[in-house]
């Protein structure tokens, strides 16, 4: 069997004999098939460009193919490629120091660094810290539209119910409480004028014992952590309003719930701070790490944790593992990017040119009336596609973008272009945009007309 010489179609048919449709491979039809990437493009197997604005859901944050990162991945390769997990090599001894080092930095808290290999698993063993550090307490607050993995027990704090409908529940489903979307607010209240009721509401459950949450004889509450994504990604890039968090925070000290925040998504600059956490004036007491942290040419993975949770006599050896957990791959790879990041300036580099794409898809909202919200922070933003109303959710004009950007025929200056994008949003109507942290102005400018060329070819 000659592979190179089959088309798409014939590769597709024996992918549809043989391949899980398990996973989300099949959102258009015929499903594509990529080639090779450079930087910010994709290309298919005729060569077509493709502008990608997803980057792998930011396991690529630093761009596809960057040599730099690369170069330290392959100089382990040559050195130390295996290497058991339950052996110590200097490039994981090396990573922690740096990941402790800098979110002591940031959060003025010590505390360490336990690695595994995919956010979910991450997640886990967080709910395993968790429950340990809290004397067995499985139950657990999350977000609506909070999205954590999809592993059994992970699932249970994943918002979706469609994560849970065919495998039933594994452990305690998480009480899941409103996120702050000011653009469609839970309670139907207005930003600047609400008086933070989504906090409001939340602080309402400790009022009595009644309402299910806290024994107040002995202020003691039934729940162990609240698990937050800082900017919500899934749920649709959500930025929520700048005090929130700090508020939220306060409530769960004065009743003992920890904090966690899952940085898998946001995390390594996504949104122009090493942590997302940084924007809100919060001090999380474990945070989850992934994607980006080997800018995906490695699957790895981990937690940071405060000291007093974490260390060997209260986490002790054995408490969990996988075996690919601190691969020497991955580990090399995580400190080249973490120097990459460091010699680049990630922080200043994002930050202008979050706020340039930004201010750009403000422009194009006043171009057209079924774009109902532009938000961001850094290089995570969000479209939100209405109805021309500005605010009925409209999935399938969503829809119809993805399907015609992956044709490969926008034409701009006499060139054919493709354009990948990510739908996401409590409604499947939400572009979440997370390009690659290094794109050009030319690139970003670019996608400005690649997407309103899309509009306008849908009529409008």
């Amino acid at each position: 069997m000659n592979w190179d010489e089959m088309n798409d179609e014939q590769l597709l048919e024996i992918e549809s004999k043989c391949c899980s449709y398990g996973d989300t491979v099949h959102y258009i039809d015929p499903a594509k098939i990529f080639d090779h990437c450079e930087g910010s493009w994709l290309f298919d197997r005729e060569d077509k460009p493709y502008l990608d604005m997803q980057m792998w859901y930011s396991a690529v944050n630093f761009g596809y193919k960057n040599a730099e990162i690369e170069a330290g991945h392959q100089a382990q390769m040559e050195k130390l490629p295996q290497l058991a997990c339950q052996y110590l090599h200097k490039e994981k001894i090396m990573l922690s120091y740096e990941i402790v080092k800098e979110t002591e930095k940031r959060f003025g808290s010590k505390g360490r660094v336990h690695f595994n290999v995919g956010g979910a698993q991450a997640v886990e063993d967080s709910l395993k810290l968790v429950r340990n550090y809290t004397h067995g307490k499985s139950s657990m607050f999350a977000f609506m539209g909070g999205y954590h993995g999809r592993t059994l027990a992970v699932s249970e704090i994943t918002s979706s119910f469609r994560y849970r409908r065919r495998y039933g529940h594994f452990g305690n489903r998480a009480n899941f409480i409103p996120y702050p979307y000011c653009y469609r607010c839970f309670y139907g209240k207005k930003p600047g004028t609400c008086g933070y009721e989504c906090i409001k509401q939340f602080e309402k459950l400790f009022e009595t014992e009644y309402y299910g949450v806290l024994d107040p004889k002995v202020n003691e509450a039934e729940f162990a952590a609240f698990y937050v994504e800082p900017v919500q990604a899934t749920g649709g890039y959500i930025i929520p309003p700048k005090e929130y968090f700090s508020k939220l925070q306060a409530i769960l000290k004065r009743h003992n719930i920890l904090l966690v925040a899952d940085e898998i998504q946001m995390g390594f600059y996504r949104t122009g701070k090493l942590w997302s956490t940084e924007h809100f004036n919060i001090d999380p007491d474990v945070i989850v790490f992934g994607k980006a942290l080997t800018n995906g040419l490695n699957p790895i993975s981990g937690m940071w944790a405060k000291e007093d949770m974490i260390n060997p006599e209260k986490f002790p050896p054995g408490s969990t593992h996988s075996t690919f957990a601190s691969n020497t791959l991955g580990t090399a790879a995580g400190l080249a990017t973490l120097a990459y990041c460091k010699k680049h300036d990630m922080e200043k580099n994002v930050t202008e040119k979050g706020a340039y794409l930004l201010k750009k898809l403000r422009e194009l909202k006043t171009r057209h009336n079924v774009i109902g919200d532009v938000d961001g922070l850094g290089l995570a933003l969000r479209i939100e596609m209405t109805k021309t109303d500005g605010f009925a959710p409209d999935k399938t004009l969503a829809d119809a973008i993805v399907d015609e950007a992956m044709k490969g025929d926008i034409e701009v200056n006499g060139k054919k272009y493709g354009l990948v994008l990510d739908i996401g949003g409590y409604y499947k109507n939400v572009f979440t945009l997370a390009p690659s942290l290094l794109i050009t102005y030319e690139e970003i400018d670019l996608f400005i007309q690649l997407f309103e060329a899309l509009l306008k070819r849908l009529g409008h």
